[in-house]
């Protein structure tokens, strides 16, 4: 099991200066080579560097970040990107919020308990959002917006406008990750479309 620590720094433009967020990993103790670098805003889905780093991390690995706000562009961004490290056996710690730390028993509690709540407040969104959505359809309307593909694809947008993560939406309603980012993207499409008309 290895015990490397990984890096991950990022700001939002080419022209922006990485330097700070380098020198302040390299001093936490991540070696030069472990330190993943991406100049992308952080609005963005896909930030390759991110995806590397996550999809090469070996059990065991810490991942060390500046601040949150380098990491993720919202709390359901941040569960998400937590929980895909977690599942390769990894753990986080962010040098600016000593609550994200999940190489401590303390840090883990502190964790534990912003997820649950986080999770307690999406759950209640998407129990409104479905029962919202049953409603309208008993009264004849797809949710106020013009049907994209089926009722599921309605659903997954729902849940996904009210902050639900991409792991609760595939539990929810049975699709593959694959296929509820293909939703999302599609109807994104298709409002960029009407808006352009």
């Amino acid at each position: 099991m290895s015990k490397e620590l990984v890096g991950y720094c990022r700001v939002s433009k080419e022209d922006m200066c990485l330097d700070r967020q380098i020198d302040s990993l390299a001093a936490a103790g991540v070696p030069q080579r472990n330190i993943y670098k991406e100049k992308t805003t952080g609005t963005k889905r896909e930030r390759i560097e991110l995806d590397r780093m996550i999809d090469s991390l070996k059990p065991g690995e810490t991942v060390i970040v500046c601040e949150l706000t380098r990491l993720s562009r919202s709390t359901k961004d941040l569960f998400e990107i937590v929980e895909l490290i977690e599942s390769k056996g990894a753990q986080i710690k962010s040098l600016k919020e000593p609550w994200l730390d999940t190489t401590t028993p303390q840090g883990k509690l502190l964790f534990t308990i912003f997820s649950g709540l986080s999770q307690f407040e999406r759950d209640l969104l998407s129990e409104r959002t479905i029962s919202g959505l049953k409603a309208a359809k008993a009264r004849g309307r797809s949710g106020g917006r013009p049907r994209i593909r089926t009722d599921k694809a309605l659903t997954v947008k729902a849940l996904y406008d009210r902050g639900v993560t991409i792991a609760e939406i595939v539990r929810q309603t049975g699709l593959s990750r694959s296929t509820v980012y293909r939703v999302i993207k599609d109807t994104d499409k298709t409002r960029k479309k009407e808006v352009a008309v």
